[in-house]
């Protein structure tokens, strides 16, 4: 069984890793001018590296049930660093734009960790270890926006991915030493390994209820963020990279909920959890929309936010590691990669939404998806109850 201080270093090695994702989107408007494009056409490669994470995701993430974890740890986080160097020695917006597609799909060693965290845990304790990376890895998802923001605004775009790029070369290291082994269940082909996850598709309804909430739930979350970053930088605030990127705290605050949730996620009713995530979800659109220039109220909403997303994204993926024990990887693979795929479409919609009406159709628009999967939510609730009567 994991020890505390192995859980802790999941979290850490999470985090960092996971940052390589987001750590694009404060950048948008330094790369925008670096490259002569508009704000709009440079936030493409926030969505594309959220589709090469989608990839990753469904292509290499199954593996893990077939080959030693720790090993394909290893060797992903190496190709993530090559990647991290591509982009900082891009020339062409072209090649930015590849080198963030295989930045997402090598920085999918978080849903390698938490099976591997998954498998090693004991059933009471499970929802609360995941719980604690799950911090981890939403502290990292958040942070790396401030962070980013300062280096762009001190340093340059490329000195960021340069940063990146070390921190992955340590991590490494530590992985190697720290990370325990864990053997594989699946003994078949590769061409195997993805039928069946077709197989779980049709056979398992939770898998399908908990993987189209958390479409939903992560285009909303990815709306935000990525078009937070225009809003911010236009009238009334007219604000910098560095001041943009400074409202990630805000978030990173939000996600010392998620050990809390994980915690409720292992009793008898977790799905009250999402409700509760849904209600915050609306509260935080509507401070959103009535923020004007109060950035106390905007602030708040930050916070709220999140800890919705935690509330949603935490107790569904505490239920995916209920269902089939030995077949953790390839249903984290589904779940993740249909979330991830909702953050690609939610940054393209939240820039559609601001191209057509700004601020407030984006609004508009998002709490119209929160409504969506409310109604997702309650049709699956009803389902069950039917089959329970039955």
């Amino acid at each position: 069984m994991l020890k505390r201080i192995d859980i802790l270093i999941m979290a850490f090695c999470t985090g960092l890793i996971v940052a390589n994702i987001y750590y694009c989107q404060p950048l948008v408007i330094l790369i925008a001018d670096d490259f002569q494009l508009s704000e709009s056409n440079a936030g493409r490669i926030t969505y594309l590296t959220q589709i090469g994470y989608a990839l990753g995701l469904f292509l290499l993430v199954p593996l893990g049930d077939m080959f030693e974890r720790k090993k394909q740890i290893l060797v992903i986080t190496v190709m993530a660093i090559i990647a991290l160097l591509v982009a900082a020695v891009s020339k062409t917006f072209l090649l930015l734009e590849m080198a963030s597609v295989l930045i997402g799909a090598c920085s999918i060693v978080p849903q390698l960790i938490l099976p591997l965290a998954a498998n090693l845990s004991s059933d009471e304790n499970r929802g609360a270890n995941i719980g604690m990376i799950m911090s981890g890895l939403l502290v990292g998802i958040l942070a790396s926006r401030a962070v980013s923001g300062s280096i762009g605004f001190w340093l340059g775009w490329r000195a960021m991915y340069y940063i990146a790029a070390a921190i992955c070369a340590l991590l490494l290291l530590l992985m190697a030493k720290r990370f325990p082994k864990s053997l594989p269940a699946f003994k078949g082909t590769y061409k195997q390994l993805m039928g069946s996850m077709f197989g779980y598709i049709k056979s398992q309804p939770a898998l399908r209820e908990t993987s189209l909430i958390n479409f939903f739930a992560f285009a909303i979350i990815s709306a935000f963020w990525t078009t937070m970053v225009l809003f911010l930088a236009n009238p009334p605030f007219n604000f910098q990279t560095l001041q943009i990127g400074l409202f990630g705290i805000a978030g990173a605050a939000g996600a010392l909920a998620a050990p809390l949730v994980g915690k409720l996620s292992d009793g008898n009713n977790p799905r009250k959890n999402l409700m509760i995530g849904f209600i915050m979800q609306i509260i935080s659109m509507a401070m959103f929309y009535f923020t004007g220039a109060n950035l106390f109220v905007f602030v708040a909403g930050i916070i709220l936010i999140d800890i919705a997303q935690q509330a949603i994204h935490v107790t569904n993926q505490t239920k995916i590691y209920t269902l089939i024990p030995e077949a953790r990887n390839r249903l984290n693979t589904i779940f993740m990669s249909v979330s991830f795929i909702g953050a690609s479409c939610g940054s393209a919609l939240g820039l559609w939404l601001w191209g057509q009406g700004g601020w407030n159709l984006f609004c508009y628009g998002i709490t119209g998806i929160i409504v969506l999967n409310i109604l997702i939510y309650l049709y699956y609730g009803r389902k069950q109850n039917i089959t329970k009567i039955q």
